[in-house]
Order: C-alpha cells, then structure tokens, then sequence
C-alpha cells in the first residue's frame, strides 16, 4: 500500500486558498539497517480548512506517527508538510515551537491541564506562552460555549474528566489555530462525556469554521467527523465520506483482519 494516493485538494477549489494541512509523500523511519522500523510510507494528502478528519487505523498503523508530523511534533525522515500553504518541515525547533503555539490547537486523552491553575488560566495558557495578550474576554466566551461559564475560578482537580475536557477544547480554540489536532479525545471518558465532547469538536468546525484532525478507535467518535481516512502498515489504505459508526466498524474489521494475516504470514 507504499505510496498510495488519496488525495482530499478540496479547498483550492473554494476561493483559492491552501488546504488547512497538506502531506506531502510523507515517510518516518525509525532506526537504522535491518531494525529500522517505517512507520509512515509516502503518505500524501490535503486536508481542507474547516473539515473535521478522522483518522483510524490497527494497532501499529502510524495514526500516532501520522498526527505528530503533521502537527510539527516531530520531523519525517522525508517528504513535507504543509500548514496553511507554508512548508513547516524544515522550520527550526524554536520557530515549529512557536508555529505551535500560535496556529495549532491540541487535545489530548489525558487532558494535560496545569493543577495549579484556574480553568480561566488554563485556558489562557496559549496566549500567555506564545507571549499574546490575554483576552480574558476570548477565554469567558470559549467557557460559555463549552457549558462552563460558572467553573472559571476552579482547579481542574474540582471537575470531572468531561468538564476537564471541554476546558481542553476551550484552550485548544483560544489562539484562534489554523488545525486543532485531537488525540483520542474521548479516550478517558464515559459515553455521555465523550458524546458532550464529540459535539463540542463538531460545532467548533461547523459554528467557528475551525479544522479539526482527530485520531480515534472508536467508530462511534469517528461517526462525528466529515470523512474518515484509515491507515495501515504506515500507509493510506482508504477513506470514508459521511461515515456511521457500522461502516466504520466493518471497515477497522476487515484492515485489523488484514493487519493480523500480514502479521502471521511475517511470522
């Protein structure tokens, strides 16, 4: 599956500006001679600006590897990557750090908010390391739409994991970023949380216009996105457009099948 091509150009074609993320044959290697391990082989796609993605894939297909080079959290051994038009690759650590703070949004499965701040000051987080003003203002309005407009003044140890969570998207969206990259978001959550937090992702494309790439294993979470795209052994092994979680889940089967087969016969 080396190298093929499932490409997504869609946002040329509406009013000619670049996709929100672009990879260009993309390869991450690990290691070197016969251990290296290809983690990513030639991936090349484009993703457009106000598109939810999710992405999925087998244990070991690179959904990890995948997000971390396309969000500038590590460096592919070749090919490019694109945020907004402009080639990140070889951006220096200093300036990929400072890209990060003012362009990208993260959510994480483990939430990742400072204890001894306030869920304001959480959310403020981005702005005060990337040295912007701090619009408390920005930050009051993101809690209302995230439902806790009341919880400004309490620590993250005072909610529970859904609360803390729609404070991550709060934080994630307060730069205003070009992509907001979600790594397994409902991962920690109960249904009903995880449901709260697939819909906040959902309007934040749809009512803020924001880009969101969400790696998940869960078919029901990836029900929320545009289209899914699916890895396998490092390489795209297909799309989904207007998914529901049954096609979603027989398609994960029939790669986790095929993952499994490879696996054996290697053996």
């Amino acid at each position: 599956m080396a190298g093929r091509r499932d490409r997504m150009d869609t946002e040329r074609d509406r009013g000619g500006q670049p996709p929100a993320i672009e990879l260009r044959a993309v390869a991450r290697s690990y290691g070197r001679g016969a251990t290296a391990v290809q983690a990513l082989r030639g991936v090349d796609l484009a993703l457009a600006r106000g598109s939810f993605t999710a992405v999925m894939g087998p244990s070991g297909s690179g959904k990890s590897t995948f997000l971390q080079c396309a969000a500038g959290l590590d460096r592919p051994s070749s090919g490019q990557v694109l945020l907004g038009g402009e080639e990140i690759t070889r951006f220096s650590e200093d300036r990929l750090t400072k890209l990060r703070r003012a362009r990208i949004g993260f959510v994480f499965q483990s939430f990742n908010l400072l204890p001894s701040l306030t869920v304001l000051q959480n959310v403020l987080l981005p702005q005060r390391l990337a040295g912007e003003r701090q619009d408390v203002r920005r930050a009051r309005q993101l809690l209302a739409e995230v439902g806790l407009p009341e919880h400004a003044s309490r620590r993250p140890g005072q909610l529970s994991g859904g609360q803390q969570q729609r404070v991550a998207i709060a934080r994630a969206l307060i730069t205003g970023p070009e992509v907001v990259f979600a790594d397994e978001p409902t991962g920690a959550l109960d249904t009903r949380s995880a449901q709260e937090v697939l819909g906040l992702l959902r309007r934040a494309v749809d009512t803020m216009g924001a880009t969101v790439v969400m790696v998940t294993h869960d078919p029901v979470a990836a029900s929320h996105a545009d289209h899914v795209l699916f890895l396998a052994d490092g390489a795209l092994a297909g799309s989904l457009w207007r998914p529901d979680p049954r096609s979603v889940a027989e398609r994960m089967a029939a790669l986790t099948t095929a993952a499994a087969g490879f696996a054996g016969a290697a053996a």
